[in-house]
């Protein structure tokens, strides 16, 4: 879904900041424009935890771009994936060889994580 965003622009020594009208309290800074979506995404994921229903829908840009206090910067339309934000986990079927099993778990108790949270944790590794 589509929001607007309000960025602060950087420079040299300072990262772009950015501001979530629809969202007090929610906050992001990337060094460059490449760096703002998942920055983005990533403070939207953060400040929504464990509550997407909480998330409001998307105020028009044309309203909050006659607000006097969003001046010196620039309005960006940010596409946030709100599906990310469902962290209900789901109980999967998967069948793996013998030897790997051990060897996550073996990996994974010495990480001091479970089994499914190192699996999960490889899956976001490998898609990114």
């Amino acid at each position: 879904m589509l929001y607007p965003v309000y960025v602060h622009m950087g420079d040299a020594t300072h990262a772009h900041g950015v501001t979530f009208p629809d969202f007090p309290g929610c906050f992001a800074a990337a060094d460059d424009w490449e760096g703002l979506p998942n920055a983005i995404q990533d403070a939207v994921e953060a400040h929504f935890h464990d509550e997407p229903e909480a998330v409001p829908p998307p105020t028009p840009l044309e309203q909050l771009a006659r607000d006097p206090q969003y001046e010196g910067g620039v309005w960006l339309l940010a596409e946030v994936d709100l599906s990310r934000l469902d962290a209900r986990p789901v109980r999967l079927n998967i069948s793996l060889p013998a030897h790997l099993v051990q060897r996550i778990d073996a990996w994974a108790d010495a990480h001091h994580m479970t089994r499914s949270g190192f699996l999960a944790k490889a899956a976001q590794e490998a898609m990114r």
